[in-house]
């Protein structure tokens, strides 16, 4: 099992707005255990949307069927408009 963190610097202002977008984007991609997290403490402006894969092959294949999906393009659509930087982290769950 694997966990992919996103993790997103939203633009101020925009944090809401950008975890609302990731929430619905993991609603429609049926994401397994997927989890959105706005910053409390650290750096501003954060948000994290996290999910649960059984492998890297899993992902990927996650990954090109989002590309070629019109309903996942839509519900993404201006979500960079929201950041200023992100990065993402794949955990194996020990």
């Amino acid at each position: 099992m694997i966990v992919i963190r996103n993790r997103f610097v939203a633009k101020p202002g925009m944090a809401g707005k950008l975890a609302a977008q990731m929430k619905e984007a993991a609603v429609a991609g049926k994401l397994t255990n997927a989890r959105v997290m706005t910053d409390l403490a650290g750096d501003f402006n954060v948000v994290v949307m996290e999910h649960e894969a059984q492998s890297l092959t899993e992902f990927e294949a996650k990954l090109r069927e989002y590309m070629g999906s019109a309903e996942m393009r839509e519900k993404m659509k201006g979500y960079t408009d929201l950041w200023t930087t992100g990065s993402r982290e794949i955990f194996q769950i020990a």
